[in-house]
């Protein structure tokens, strides 16, 4: 039976052997499926059962991108690999952190138990995301309806006034010349407007792809999107030391790796620093003490207990999850603060479109009255 696995995996190498083995390491997974392998291969492994019996229940479910990196994986098993370098080929999909600690818990013999931890950890920061995304979720199907009833405006209602103001040469305010205009281009000139909505839009999209960093800095600078995003590198970074550390890795390995996995470059700038100080022979706490406006007193507290009782690992998970919680209050902050901002901003637009065409048709009505 082994030698008809070990074939397998041998005519499959031959076979994806003319695939780009570069292409293959973009491909990219999402959370959900990342967090089926972890729980799976946790699961399945606590019960005893072998790591590559566990990758092919998982390979048999798995569809997509994730199939083709299980198939991929499970050849690596089969041939004797780490489930840690198997897992290194897909850095698109399984970051340095995430790497580095299933390479120190297999040298350790306790691999089930970190799956398991990447597996809580993961969860926590889909829920995370899932928060984030039902509180942007409002404010675009606030702009959606004001773009649906815009263009129901334009499209249908504008083209029968501006025959009549233009037939009783009325003379128009500003704004409503300013509708008619945009009711023209879109009825006149649809296929150059579409055109140029098109290219506005790609344009954003290479912006954002090659000045990804610029575009970043200026809405990290946002007053309270820049106090949420140092909230959220601030949990990154404390669950990927807590993970870090419990698995073995040294802290300075663990500081190295986990500033590649902040946002803000001030942060990451910050660890890079606090790495330098440890280095010399100084204990974190010390290394942040200075960088106060990064690390609030607090925080610095618990690392400190943590030194002193040896359980840092311990004192960065109650971190991560201390700043969970302070994260989700700045974000119900953020979307109490935008709901109320977004129905005042699309009255307001929706308000002055309606005066722009109610004005000139009372203007009308009461020349017609002083006529009389």
């Amino acid at each position: 039976m082994n030698n008809n696995t070990n074939n397998t995996g041998v005519n499959n190498t031959n076979n994806n052997r003319p695939v780009n083995i570069k292409k293959l390491g973009d491909l990219r997974i999402s959370d959900s499926d990342k967090l089926s392998i972890f729980s799976t291969l946790s699961t399945m492994m606590s019960a005893g059962i072998p790591i590559l019996e566990s990758t092919e229940s998982i390979l048999d479910d798995s569809k997509g991108n994730a199939k083709k990196i299980m198939e991929s994986v499970k050849e690596d098993l089969v041939q004797g690999r780490s489930l840690s370098s198997a897992f290194a080929k897909f850095p698109s999909s399984f970051d340095k952190v995430t790497i580095n600690v299933i390479k120190a818990s297999e040298e350790a013999g306790t691999l089930e138990d970190v799956l398991k931890d990447l597996k809580n950890q993961l969860q926590k920061d889909m829920e995370f995301m899932d928060n984030v995304k039902s509180a942007v979720t409002y404010p675009l199907v606030i702009l959606i309806l004001f773009i649906a009833v815009l263009t129901i405006i334009l499209v249908v209602v504008m083209p029968k006034i501006a025959v009549v103001f233009t037939s009783l040469h009325v003379t128009l305010p500003l704004p409503t010349r300013i509708l008619i205009f945009m009711s023209d281009v879109l009825l006149n000139y649809t296929f150059e407007f579409l055109a140029g909505a098109a290219l506005f839009f790609v344009g954003i999209f290479l912006i954002f792809k090659f000045k990804r960093n610029a575009v970043l800095r200026v809405v990290f600078a946002l007053p309270v999107v820049s106090k949420l995003i140092k909230e959220i590198d601030i949990v990154r970074f404390s669950r990927s030391m807590y993970l870090l550390l419990s698995s073995g890795i040294t802290i300075n390995t663990a500081l190295s790796l986990s500033q590649e996995i902040v946002m803000r470059k001030d942060i990451a700038k910050v660890i890079t620093n606090a790495q330098e100080i440890v280095q010399s022979g100084k204990k974190l706490s010390e290394a942040f003490k200075t960088k106060k406006a990064v690390f609030p007193g607090l925080l610095i507290k618990i690392i400190e207990a943590g030194e002193r009782t040896g359980t840092l690992d311990k004192s960065m998970e109650e971190i991560a999850e201390y700043m969970d919680y302070q994260v989700s209050s700045t974000l119900k902050t953020l979307v109490s603060l935008v709901e109320p901002l977004m129905l005042v901003f699309v009255g307001l637009l929706v308000g002055g479109m309606m005066m722009s065409i109610i004005g000139p048709i009372y203007g009308m009505i009461s020349q017609i009255g002083n006529v009389k």
